[in-house]
């Protein structure tokens, strides 16, 4: 039984999709088709119009996956069409994926001028308005069939496994007259249809507009609807023509389409799919003079630029009408987990210069809508950077607990503060629904203090931007009753408006932990390690090349560096470094990581070896920023040989071995796993009794969902330890002993080898553990049960470190059961702590147990490797090599330098010089993170430290070289304001002095005196 409510929704259904949408085309006229089947990989456009087409037809497959197949389509106006709007319409075969998720075209004129994009949701090209008749009519399309990817398991995602059999059929190619009036009625009903599902059975406004629609249906004769659209739309212009409440909830529309640099399609791809979308946005920039279009990344339209410099010039007249407006000042979408500091610094010196310097713009939002979490260093390099506001969606994905505020101020690690949004329309692929609209305003959380929002619309992920027919809804959403009222306008404007209303937002402190995607600080791991390496290669390719620079006139390779800079930081983008791509995408990362080594080594031992000089001497270089064994930072001094030794001995119980270096005392089990770990100094074991530490533990890992990106919490209730070894040796290597273990799963070939290593004169108990692993949905992890008390670990981030509960109080606590560290982790009680470090692990977990001798076991693990098989089936297969060191009776300080030491080897090179450092800092807490020439070609040197322990900190800052100036700047190297920076800078001879607060970040720019 309907009653009249459900009998008027349900009629509308129909008669929309059966009657209605078919009548927007009432005539229509089939094209020729040729086509030319790339071979390969994508070709120019120009190549692409000059090829040899055959003859085609409508129902012809096409498309291996990734192909590339050029259509040619012509065809003649009827002469009766005449004084009527004509569009070409193609269907290339789109599947159920939706834009961006299926086969996609780029429309070419025969001048070679990108005209459009095709894809589900915008398959038509005007072609006459009105047309004269017997037009010719002649374009191309450049179609990519580009295949859905969907697990749980598929072979799609690389060329070399996805086979060759066409995935798509050309479906439809015709010219048709457009029926505007019938269009414009669809998108009268689609807007009151889904406001009036939305709005409660109790409100009066609902039943309006229900009797409206059931009146515009009775008035549309549904064998002539083009005849009787105009008569059906008059009867429904009342409801739409109902203002909406003075209360009403204010959303700035921004066009938008978040476009993933890779994902389930390679780099080479978003290329394309970037000009594909930049197109169709210039295009109804054409015909709706109101639409605004933000577009983020810089990278993405520098490969216009290169690419498609046709779309590139349309793109620019646009933005110079301040139409199209870049935001984010971002190299890409970055994560921002796991990027280390230097890292995430340059993602806003790249993004911001390249839309300065290209079109004069400062952006001011960081517009990060869809990575997994953000770190709670961002606050300052935003402020740095000059920016001033963060948005994103993500959060709103967490499965725990529902973040509290949608627009507030966000305060990081060093008290900057920045005014932050979250969209509660909760995605940022909005089509303007009634049910998005009706969602965002029962879920804004700051109703009574605030009540204006941003809505980002337009199809993304996989790109497309907006649609006509968006555009259509928001208009009738300007101002209509029960609806928020819709204004189309810039990121900008929303920002000042919505901190001008709420000049009181809430803060929020610390990060923004996604309780979501935990898996993504693990999954892929030779992605992850090519990233610590290359950062850490960049550190030191910088370092040498400036101080070689500055010493011996070495020529400083500037495009070099910048080059190889914006291809590590676009690695960086969300989906690559976490590891939730195709396989196609990372088995290029991995050759592109290789590469950028080759390309760094080579400039630190050319930097060196000027810096050397001719001789024979054994020099050792020490690029990390703290003095070690008698080499300072920066510089270069002969090794000396200390003559000390590590005894060496050999339990008469189990077969074990004790290692002693005077140091540390260091127990080792039959089974080749550490029992013991006891400081002299302080006679305390680090370790637990009883419970062995470098035990690697293997759990099952299937998650709900998102297989690449979870890990979920019910992976603990099932371990199995790796606590058996195949073989146990020992050796010595000079004065140094490793004890080695051998050890396999059992199962599917996989192997394991550990090596604990003690060093003469290290207060470090070093492990090397090599992985060949074989395993399915199985999760890796170290463990290291702690004989600590703590309530609170302390991760490195950016510039800093934060501080996670061990505990689980709280939801908000219990949710985060895996977290992300960069070089360190450390955990202590008031006194005396533990410092885990690593060469290229982000995630780890800990967590605290009361033990039966009433003390508390603080267990500290890595997360070694992963086993996801979506949407890569064969993430992780094979042999990895890590890296990582256990620092006893450890504070901060020595885990800062420490997880320095273990990600910047010394270099042992001979020559015939020692080499003064550059600069020198007076105190181990103030960290020189970076050391460079100045972009600008200047001869400036540039440094960036930070505060490192987390309190107020003072520093002199000494050059080895004569100092004209001293001005600190902001990220990009521009004179920032002590006042805006806080940093109080005081310039004596070639020294500058420097007061820092908690964690601050000082970039200062020496000018170098002219020598006399």
């Amino acid at each position: 039984m309907h009653d009249d409510r459900t009998l008027i929704e349900d009629r509308l259904d129909r008669v929309l999709r059966e009657r209605i949408r078919p009548a927007v085309y009432p005539r229509k006229s089939q094209l020729s088709v040729e086509a030319w089947h790339a071979p390969g990989e994508p070709v120019s456009p120009v190549t692409g119009l000059a090829a040899d087409y055959s003859p085609a037809s409508v129902g012809d497959p096409w498309g291996p996956p990734w192909g590339t197949t050029w259509f040619k389509f012509t065809g003649t106006v009827p002469s009766e069409w005449a004084g009527q709007t004509v569009e070409a319409v193609v269907d290339l075969g789109f599947t159920g994926g939706g834009p961006g998720f299926t086969a996609e075209g780029l429309v070419y004129l025969p001048d070679g001028s990108a005209v459009k994009g095709l894809h589900p949701r915008s398959y038509w090209l005007r072609v006459g308005e009105p047309a004269t008749g017997n037009e010719e009519i002649h374009f191309y399309v450049e179609a990519a069939a580009n295949p859905l990817i969907h697990g749980p398991v598929t072979p799609l995602g690389d060329t070399r496994t996805a086979g060759d059999q066409p995935l798509y059929r050309l479906v439809q190619a015709d010219l048709a007259v457009f029926d505007e009036t019938v269009w414009e009625l669809c998108n009268d009903l689609d807007v009151l249809g889904e406001l009036m599902r939305e709005l409660p059975v109790e409100q009066p406004r609902r039943w309006e507009i229900l009797r409206a629609i059931g009146r515009a249906l009775d008035a549309l004769d549904l064998h002539d609807v083009g005849g009787t659209a105009a008569n059906a739309r008059e009867l429904l212009a009342p409801a739409l023509a109902s203002p909406a409440q003075a209360s009403a909830h204010q959303v700035s529309a921004v066009g938008h389409a978040h476009i993933d640099s890779a994902w389930l399609w390679p780099l080479r791809e978003t290329v394309r799919k970037v000009a594909r979308t930049s197109s169709n946005t210039v295009n109804l920039m054409d015909d709706y003079p109101e639409f605004i279009f933000a577009m983020s990344q810089a990278q993405q339209l520098a490969w216009i630029k290169e690419h498609r410099p046709e779309v590139y010039e349309k793109v620019k007249k646009k933005i110079a009408e301040g139409r199209f407006i870049p935001v984010g000042g971002m190299w890409v979408e970055a994560d921002t987990n796991m990027p280390g500091g230097e890292a995430m610094a340059r993602q806003f010196v790249h993004g911001k210069r390249f839309f300065a310097e290209e079109f004069g713009i400062e952006t001011q939002e960081v517009w990060l809508p869809d990575s997994f979490g953000y770190s709670a260093a961002l606050p300052q390099l935003v402020k740095l950077s000059a920016s001033r506001y963060f948005l994103t969606q993500k959060i709103s994905w967490s499965t725990t607990n529902p973040f509290p505020h949608h627009t507030f101020r966000w305060e990081g690690i060093d008290g900057s503060r920045v005014f932050t949004h979250f969209p509660p329309v909760d995605t940022y692929n909005s089509e303007f629904t009634g049910k998005e609209m009706a969602h965002l305003v029962r879920n804004f959380r700051d109703k009574g203090s605030a009540r204006r929002s941003l809505v980002p619309f337009g199809h993304g992920d996989g790109g497309g931007g907006a649609t006509r027919e968006m555009l259509a809804r928001a208009s009738r959403l300007r101002d209509l009753d029960g609806s928020p009222q819709v204004t189309i306008e810039s990121p900008s404007s929303f920002f000042t408006k919505a901190e001008a209303d709420y000049p009181d937002a809430p803060v929020w402190v610390g990060e923004l932990y996604l309780e979501y995607h935990r898996g993504t600080y693990t999954s892929q791991v030779k992605t992850k390690q090519g990233n610590r390496r290359s950062e850490h290669l960049l550190r030191e390719a910088e370092l040498w090349a400036a101080t070689a620079a500055v010493r011996t006139g070495f020529s400083y390779p500037y495009e070099q560096l910048d080059r190889i800079w914006k291809t590590v930081l676009l690695h960086q983008f969300h989906d690559i470094l976490p590891g939730s791509s195709i396989a196609w995408v990372h088995r290029e990362a991995a050759d592109t990581y290789a590469a950028i080594a080759d390309e760094l080594n080579r400039i630190i031992l050319d930097a060196l070896g000027a810096l050397a000089g001719e001789g024979d001497r054994p020099l050792v270089f020490n690029g990390a920023p703290h003095e070690r064994s008698g080499v300072p930072a920066g510089g270069a001094r002969v090794r000396e040989d200390t003559g000390a030794d590590t005894s060496v001995t050999a339990t008469e119980q189990d077969g074990g071995w004790i290692i002693d270096n005077g140091l540390l005392r260091v127990v080792v089990d039959a089974n080749g796993l550490v029992t013991s770990v006891v400081d002299h100094e302080t006679g305390r074991d680090a370790l637990v009794p009883g419970q062995p530490a470098n035990l690697l533990q293997m759990h099952p890992d299937l998650p709900i969902q998102y297989d690449a990106w979870d890990i979920e919490s019910y992976y603990r209730n099932t371990v199995t330890d790796l606590a058996d070894a195949d073989l146990v040796e020992i050796e010595r290597s000079g004065s140094d002993v490793t004890v080695r273990a051998h050890r396999s799963t059992g199962r599917n070939g996989t192997t394991l080898v550990q090596s604990i290593t003690l060093r003469a004169g290290s207060r470090v108990v070093d492990f090397d553990t090599t992985v060949d692993w074989h395993e399915s949905e199985m999760l890796l992890k170290a463990a290291f049960p702690l004989d600590v008390r703590a309530e609170v670990s302390s991760s490195e981030t950016q510039f800093g470190h934060v501080k996670r509960a061990t505990h689980t109080n709280t939801s908000w606590e219990a949710a985060k059961f895996e977290i992300c560290a960069h070089r360190f982790l450390h955990v202590a009680e008031p006194g005396w702590g533990v410092a885990l470090v690593n060469d290229s692990t982000y995630g780890h977990d800990v967590t605290r147990d009361m033990r039966d001798d009433g003390g508390t076991t603080t267990t500290v693990r890595l997360s070694l490797v992963r086993a996801p098989r979506f949407p890569d089936p064969e993430t992780d297969q094979g042999r990895h090599s890590f890296r990582y060191a256990l620092v006893p009776a450890a504070g901060i300080g020595d885990a800062v330098r420490e997880g320095y030491r273990i990600n910047l080897p010394e270099h042992h090179i001979g020559g015939g010089r020692e080499v003064q450092p550059l600069l020198a800092v007076d105190n181990d807490d103030v960290v020189v993170e970076a050391v460079k020439l100045a972009d600008d070609g200047s001869g400036d040197v540039v440094i960036r430290l930070y505060e490192s322990a987390g309190g107020q900190a003072t520093a002199r800052v000494t050059a080895g070289f004569q100092v004209g100036s001293a001005v600190p700047t902001d990220l990009l190297e521009r004179p920032f304001e002590e006042a805006t920076s806080g940093a109080k800078v005081t310039l004596e001879g070639d020294t500058v002095q420097l007061r820092l607060r908690p964690f601050q970040i000082v970039t200062l720019r020496l000018g170098r005196a002219a020598q006399t």
